[in-house]
């Protein structure tokens, strides 16, 4: 049975890409060695080169001269950027129709968040890979785990195990709590930021694996690489909380609070909540803007901290909406005999306020009508002047 609070993460890399592109348009490329780039006399570079190059020593940000000196028969093909990112909008509808929690990366690559969807994740990286590869000819490999860290590597380990002269299309998919597992015998340089810097300054302690960082003391990190070391040696282990982004931070509004001590009562966190959900609402309004995605985020006593988030049907600004989607999220990771030290509530991938009319006078437009005059009566006597009545309770009578 699936574990409810296990997140289930895809990561979605399209298989040479620009190549993949230009292949669509001349099949006749199919086989052969060809690179997209510049010129070898106006000091071009590789952007993008089919398996068959790559397999005479050919790649991405290589010299065209020295590319053309490794493989004489390249077929070279100038970059046509609008036809990429045409095929590119294609892919990202695809994905957004699996997940409205999708985080794209760069042209060819995303994340997407699937831990709502019932089925297992190797059955949905499969019919998202063959949906991609009907709708839009191009081929894509897929990497999933818990977490983006584990997602993006698996991708490259299965892109890298791939052999032969076609295109990788992998899928590998790392179990729940094998992640460590899975990370132990991969070189350093497979970590996310790990570039021939680091992994010199890596190896020069000894570290040339990422077990070899999982079983390194982290005073010893933390001495050598200071903060970094901490992150490196987290990562190493398997374990990223970071959540999958559905826009830039600067386009989120959150609340979050630090209780004086840690706690593990759900209905004061239940309340807590509801007054978080309610000052997002209000800042929402007051920015004209509605969530499209409602994430919350949790700190336990140890300091280990999780975000979870969900998207919408339609984007809201309204408190309840709010709090009750917090809630539904804080059911499904909270653990009883856990203390919480923090607790937060947020709305991201935010547009312009937008509601429609209706002929019917429906519970959404009354709760609309309501929290207008609520906020109205802030901005005359304060933010303070109207609150909940079981917030009072946690007041002093004597107030």
């Amino acid at each position: 049975m699936r574990n409810p609070t296990e997140r289930k993460i895809i990561h979605l890399d399209l298989d040479a890409f620009f190549c993949a592109v230009e292949e669509l348009k001349n099949p006749d490329l199919a086989g052969k060695a060809f690179a997209v780039g510049g010129k070898a006399g106006q000091r071009g570079v590789i952007s993008s080169c089919s398996y068959p190059a790559r397999k005479k020593g050919v790649h991405s940000a290589m010299p065209t001269g020295q590319a053309l000196r490794l493989c004489p028969e390249l077929i070279l093909i100038s970059s046509n950027f609008g036809d990429y990112h045409t095929k590119s909008q294609e892919v990202m509808e695809i994905l957004n129709q699996w997940s409205g929690l999708v985080e794209q990366i760069s042209v060819d690559e995303a994340f997407l968040d699937v831990s709502d969807l019932p089925q297992p994740v190797e059955e949905i990286a499969r019919k998202l890979q063959q949906q991609v590869l009907e709708r839009t000819g191009l081929p894509c490999s897929i990497g999933a785990a818990r977490n983006k860290l584990v997602a993006k590597i698996a991708t490259d380990t299965g892109k890298s195990n791939s052999k032969g002269n076609n295109y990788p299309r992998s899928i590998l998919c790392v179990p729940a709590g094998k992640e460590r597992e899975f990370l132990a015998p991969l070189p350093a340089k497979a970590m996310w930021g790990v570039g021939p810097k680091m992994e010199a300054s890596l190896a020069a302690i000894g570290l040339r694996t990422i077990g070899d960082i999982a079983n390194c003391p982290l005073e010893l990190m933390e001495r050598c690489f200071g903060k970094y070391g901490n992150e490196l040696h987290q990562h190493a282990q398997g374990i990223d909380d970071r959540p999958v982004t559905v826009e830039y931070e600067a386009k989120s509004i959150s609340q979050e609070v630090t209780f004086a001590s840690d706690t593990m009562d759900l209905t004061y966190l239940r309340s807590t909540l509801r007054d978080l959900s309610a000052k997002v609402g209000y800042r929402m309004r007051c920015d004209g803007v509605c969530a499209r995605v409602i994430r919350i985020k949790l700190r336990w006593s140890d300091f280990t901290t999780l975000t979870r988030q969900v998207a919408l049907s339609a984007p809201t600004d309204q408190d309840g909406v709010i709090y009750a989607t917090a809630e539904s999220l804080l059911k499904k990771v909270w653990q009883p005999d856990r203390p919480v030290r923090l607790i937060g509530v947020g709305g991201a991938n935010l547009i312009e306020q937008v509601h429609q009319l209706s002929l019917f006078d429906t519970q959404t437009e009354k709760e609309r009508r309501l929290l207008g005059a609520l906020d109205e009566l802030r901005e005359k006597f304060g933010k303070g002047a109207v609150q909940r009545a079981d917030h009072l309770h946690r007041k002093n009578p004597k107030e």
